[in-house]
């Protein structure tokens, strides 16, 4: 078993699921965490089309769209195809076939005590997620990342409980058939969630509270203008909270010019400066950031054989690598028939 390519890199593994335009929240919560790794992990970052049926099933007519218009955005934003697998999780699967095994042998109950079950069954109260895939699909998570043997699993804070339920599971699996499994371990990341546009605290397409990586810096800045602030200050020289203000949550993590960002929560604490100001500075500090990538974002788009390519030579890639995997869990369950 191994856990490392010949380079010596060991491995990471990511996926996001195709359910809509990307946002800031995933360009922080994500592709700003999955970019650094490329020079130094042998990263694998995959379109998690079976994912996103566990809550959209009754509705996948945008999904290949929404998965194709992902991948543009990830490279957009930096991953390069020559550094990182890029690819399609229903492409390879292996995944499933995991999934299915693995399942013989993890308790229900671990599964039902995963927080986001009942915390996205009480947010999506307009969808039906009784199904079986729904309670599954943190299990489904561990297949994507045991599969490929990963060492590490970039996460936030808020999927903690999803990665201890993938090691659990794999501890379990290992003690019935023996080493067969890698135990992934977390990689924390130093944005796990950026706050909504109305201060909500997820930025989420289903509130309406996003700027997307393809908005126009008109859009930008109109959205940045409407942006919730501190409600008790009503007035430009009165002194205004800055610990929690999504404004200045958002400047430190897109704002590069460390001094203004400082000069600007001075000021704003002393009511020296107005919301316009502080806003319009962010404003231009995202317009700056999202500029190169929109700009990339339509080059791609113009072609889009250029994506279906690099997504399709790298599920047959991650194929190789999940084939051998499953001929090891096989081989190991003796399930493997000469």
């Amino acid at each position: 078993m191994t856990a490392m390519l010949t380079s010596g890199k060991a491995r990471v593994v990511s996926g996001m699921r195709p359910t809509g335009q990307l946002h800031l929240g995933h360009l922080v919560g994500a592709l700003g965490n999955w970019v650094p790794l490329q020079d130094q992990y042998d990263c694998f970052y995959f379109v998690a089309d079976w994912h996103a049926l566990t809550s959209d099933y009754a509705n996948t007519a945008q999904l290949t769209t929404f998965a194709y218009e992902n991948a543009a955005d990830w490279i957009a934003a930096g991953l390069d195809p020559e550094k990182s697998t890029i690819f399609v999780q229903s492409l390879v699967p292996e995944h499933a076939e995991l999934y299915l095994l693995l399942s013989m042998v993890v308790p229900v109950p671990w599964l039902e005590r995963v927080p986001t079950y009942k915390e996205q069954q009480e947010n999506l109260k307009d969808k039906d997620l009784s199904s079986i895939g729904f309670l599954g699909y943190p299990l489904l998570q561990t297949a994507d990342v045991a599969i490929y043997d990963a060492r590490f699993v970039p996460v936030g804070d808020d999927q903690v409980a999803h990665l201890e339920l993938a090691r659990e599971s794999v501890r379990r699996f290992n003690n019935f058939y023996g080493d067969v499994l890698v135990e992934p371990q977390p990689m924390l990341t130093k944005f796990s969630r950026l706050p909504g546009l109305d201060g909500d605290k997820k930025m989420s397409k289903s509130l309406g509270n996003t700027i997307h990586l393809s908005d126009s810096a008109a859009d930008v800045m109109k959205k940045v203008r409407s942006m919730y602030t501190d409600p008790k200050r009503v007035r430009a020289d009165i002194p205004g909270t800055v610990e929690g203000n999504p404004v200045f949550l958002y400047h430190d993590a897109f704002n590069p010019n460390v001094d203004e960002v400082n000069d600007l929560k001075e000021r704003y604490r002393t009511g020296k400066v107005g919301d316009v100001e502080v806003k319009t500075k962010l404003a231009n500090a995202l317009n700056v950031h999202l500029e190169p990538i929109r700009e990339r974002r339509v080059e791609l788009l113009s072609s889009p054989n250029t994506i279906r390519d690099i997504l399709h030579d790298g599920s047959a890639r991650a194929r190789v690598i999940a084939v051998e995997t499953m001929a090891r869990v096989r081989d190991a369950m003796k399930l493997t028939y000469r």
